[in-house]
């Protein structure tokens, strides 16, 4: 393979550094949505977009675009992006880098004198982490059509998400069709480490694992620590842990299969919480994620019936496990996975198809287009923490792989139109 890279992973770098730069005083790196400083943030992107020589607008969902015209209007749009907002402390690159490498994408076309057939679009989606109001991709499920209406009616101190949105610049009580739009792509730090460790420079994402939450609550009986003999415990916390290993177990098994699959007890909590006392009640929350459903269906069924089991064993009661909220897999549009295969090979990247066990906003995007997206490495797999580090000429490389992707894509929109 020959590399054939015309994006700037300078021009890339000092874009990042500027915008994970607006940062919460202390707290690098903070920019959350619906904060001054993720508006602060917004604000540097339009005029990075704008001195790019796109046209700048906020839709209806409070996601900022920016609009390169194409040769031929009304033929569609193809759309790139991620988010600019943050977890707390730790949104160096997480987002980021996939609005630049949008940028970066367009300015290269500039730069080799191209105008495509098709209108690109550079996209900052509103809200992709969870939120103060406790609920996330806020942009991209409005500009798909499937934020649920109860959402707007949220509340984060004497804010709705409606208000939320009207002081970003968006209007919830509309809806845009986008039907123009025919095709999104989405460039992410992997946010794992397998790109890293395996020495690749682009993970071709072939699906996004569905999210289930479940809650289980084990009931057992308060009794004095040091009185009550050992066989004579009704002990909730000893019977939960066993439950917790059984989740590790159950999820060990099914991940050693050839598709992700993932389990974390991630909230856990015990009353009455005293040294002397013992547990009477403990509540603990799964996060199971999985790239295919069949193999989260078959983990459900092995909890409920290890949790009854357990439960029996240790003479305590447990609730069935409980979803609390269930998202499916999403998986990306083949064709568009070809393309970014064909692409990789021809600016040299060494790529390897892989599932994100992550969610983002192309799972909403594929409701409404074909959708997929591209990783590049983050060292050590490490995201979510101020430590969370990617090279400007991994993610140069990206951007690359995005702009080939973009001139291929252009061409094949018109065959099949």
């Amino acid at each position: 393979m020959t590399r054939n890279l015309v994006t700037d992973a300078t021009r890339i770098g000092a874009d990042i550094d500027a915008l994970s730069g607006l940062t919460d005083p202390g707290r690098p790196y903070t920019r959350r949505a619906f904060t001054p400083m993720f508006l602060e943030g917004r604000n540097w992107l339009t005029q990075r977009f704008e001195a790019a020589g796109l046209s700048t607008r906020l839709d209806a969902a409070g996601n900022l675009i920016g609009t390169r015209r194409g040769r031929q209007p009304g033929s569609g749009t193809i759309m790139l992006g991620s988010h600019s907002d943050t977890v707390p402390d730790g949104g160096r690159y997480d987002g980021i880098a996939g609005v630049i490498a949008g940028l970066e994408v367009a300015r290269a076309l500039d730069e080799q004198g191209i105008t495509l057939e098709h209108d690109l679009e550079i996209v900052d989606f509103l809200a992709e982490e969870v939120s103060i109001f406790g609920v996330s991709c806020v942009g991209s499920r409005g500009l798909a059509g499937v934020r649920p209406d109860e959402w707007l009616t949220r509340e984060a101190g004497s804010l709705t998400l409606a208000e939320g949105i009207e002081q970003v610049g968006g209007n919830p009580a509309s809806a845009e069709d986008r039907s123009d739009i025919k095709a999104f792509l989405e460039l992410h730090i992997e946010q794992g480490p397998v790109l890293d460790n395996q020495q690749f420079d682009v993970g071709v994402v072939t699906a996004i694992a569905g999210i289930t939450r479940v809650e289980i609550i084990v009931e057992g009986r308060a009794d004095h620590a040091g009185t009550t003999p050992m066989g004579a415990r009704q002990d909730a916390l000893t019977a939960a842990s066993w439950m917790v290993l059984a989740v590790e177990r159950f999820a060990t098994e099914l991940a050693s299969g050839d598709a992700h699959f993932a389990a974390t007890v991630g909230e856990f909590s015990m009353e009455p919480n005293a040294a002397n006392v013992v547990p009477a009640r403990v509540r603990m929350l799964i996060d199971a994620r999985a790239e295919r459903r069949e193999d989260m269906v078959r983990f459900l069924g092995e909890l409920e019936a290890g949790v009854a089991g357990i439960a029996e064993q240790a003479g305590v009661t447990a609730s069935e496990p409980k979803i609390i909220s269930d998202n499916m897999p999403t998986p990306c549009d083949a064709e568009l996975l070809d393309i970014l295969d064909e692409a990789s090979e021809h600016v040299g990247a060494r790529h390897r198809r892989m599932a994100s066990g992550a969610g983002h906003d192309t799972a909403w995007m594929a409701r409404l287009t074909r959708a997929a997206m591209i990783f590049v490495p983050c060292l050590g797999g490490r995201s979510h923490t101020p430590d969370e580090s990617a090279t400007n000429e991994d993610i140069a490389m990206g951007a690359a792989v995005l702009l080939e992707a973009v001139k291929r894509l252009d061409t094949r929109l018109q065959e099949i139109a």
